[in-house]
Order: structure tokens, then sequence, then C-alpha cells
């Protein structure tokens, strides 16, 4: 690599490289520390392409879901099988992992701004800005940035496009998925909510178990299946189906009617 090589968006990999390095160092405590991390299914992703791979999971905090997944992909490609033990395996990070957040996320301060540029690829919500409900076309520019992200690597979304579980899908998804024909690799994660603040930056509660499942990449016939067939398959995979509702425990329930209210509000 040449010192002033740059990703297909402007940044610089060198600084990329040790920003990852830096923030990786940094939070490495709050999933083997503060927190436990526990890991399924990471030797999946020993075996995927380099590029045109395509992550999609249910979210819980803006920041520490991501986050997390940068450690534990890096950790698996260096041979780390379901653990995140010794961060050294950061000092050799992937570069071309990158992740789909909204626009004013990640423009609302100066640690978004940084973590963008570790891997941002911002885009313009057509649902809601701001706090409030909007319709706005989708951004042809937008999906053009993503392909040329997986293009260049792997992509993560978060479908639903807000922390809120059990929210529709964005269809936007399945679009993507339709045009560029990317390797899907479904992920489920839990616990990140009750660990952290919604933002994913400071800790709410310590002793938390935290769980990452990786799961095989998901089958699609890309010519033949509707746009509503590929989010079927991602609302099961990524257990975001309205049937999962009907096994929750009790307090998951509570704790979805108070993230409902708080949405309301």
């Amino acid at each position: 690599m040449k010192l002033f090589d740059k990703t297909p968006f402007g940044q610089y990999l060198f600084l990329k490289r040790m920003l990852i390095r830096y923030l990786g160092v940094l939070t490495h405590r709050r999933y083997r520390g503060f927190n436990e991390l526990n890991i399924e299914g990471s030797e999946v992703i020993k075996n995927l392409p380099d590029t045109n791979v395509l992550f999609v999971s249910n979210h819980q905090t803006y920041f520490a879901d991501v986050v997390a997944m940068f450690h534990v992909f890096n950790a698996s490609l260096h041979g780390r099988i379901d653990n995140i033990k010794n961060v050294g395996y950061l000092w050799h990070p992937k570069l071309n992992i990158y992740f789909i957040a909204a626009k004013e996320t990640m423009k609302a301060g100066l640690l978004p701004r940084i973590l963008a540029y570790a891997g941002s690829i911002s885009i313009e919500r057509t649902w809601r800005e701001a706090g409030k409900d909007i319709n706005r076309q989708v951004k042809m520019s937008d999906i053009s940035n993503i392909g040329r992200a997986l293009d260049d690597g792997w992509v993560i979304t978060f479908p639903q496009g807000t922390t809120t579980p059990f929210r529709p899908l964005r269809k936007g998804t399945a679009h993507i998925i339709k045009k560029y024909k990317p390797i899907v690799v479904p992920i489920v994660i839990d616990g990140f909510r009750r660990s952290f603040d919604k933002k994913g930056l400071m800790i709410k509660k310590k002793g938390i178990l935290q769980s990452m499942i990786i799961k095989e990449p998901l089958e699609f016939d890309y010519e033949n299946d509707s746009m509503e067939d590929i989010i079927e398959k991602i609302e099961y995979a990524i257990e975001q189906h309205p049937s999962f509702l009907k096994v929750l425990t009790p307090e998951e329930i509570e704790e979805q009617e108070l993230l409902n209210k708080q949405r309301e509000w």
C-alpha cells in the first residue's frame, strides 16, 4: 500500500488504518471487560470473498453495534474464531469495510464525523429526518455509492433503519440485493441496548452479556425473487419477522412497549 492511497470515497488508507487501530483499542473493553461479547459463527467470515459482501443485521444502538462488528470481523480474519482476545488483530485491519448510516447521524458532532472516516457510507433517509416522518425519493447517488463500496469490499447495513425492534425492513435493501447481487450474510445481535445508551457511545450498565450470531449466507434467486420475498427472508434471518414477537420474554415485551412509547413521544 502506498502512503497516499485512498478509498473510493477519498479517505486516506493510512489515516483510516490508524483511526481503526486507535478506536479499536479504545473500545475493546466495552466488549471484553466492562461487558462480555458472546460470538457464534465467526468462522463464516474467513470463507467470504474480499468484495461484494453485504452484512444485514438488526440494530440496537447507533454506533456500538457496528464497532463490535469491526472487532469480530478483524479478529476472525486473523484466526480468532468466536473471540476477540488480544486486540493485536487490529494492527493490520481490513480497510475495505463500510457501514451504511444516516447522513444526519454522522454529522451530529465530532465523534460521529471521526467514525464516518472509518468507513461510513452516509445516505439521506427517505422516511425520517430530524425526528419527523417524511416521504422523500431515494437518491440514486446513495445507491451508486453503496454499489461502489460493494465493488471495493464489505458493507454493513441495518435494513430496519431504526434501533426500534420489529420495525418493517426498508425495501432499499432488497433493491440493493437485486441490483448488485452480493453475498448476503445475516447477523443477529442482542444485549447492546441494555449495555449502552441509544447512540452506543456511553456505557449504561456493566456486566451485561452481549451476543452476536453470524449466520451462513442467504440464498436468493436474484432474477425471480420479488422485493417482498427478499425482505421476508432477511426478516426471518435477522429474527425480526413479526412471528418472533410471540417468543419474547415478558421483560423483552415490556422493553419493546417502552421503546414504542418513546418513539411516539
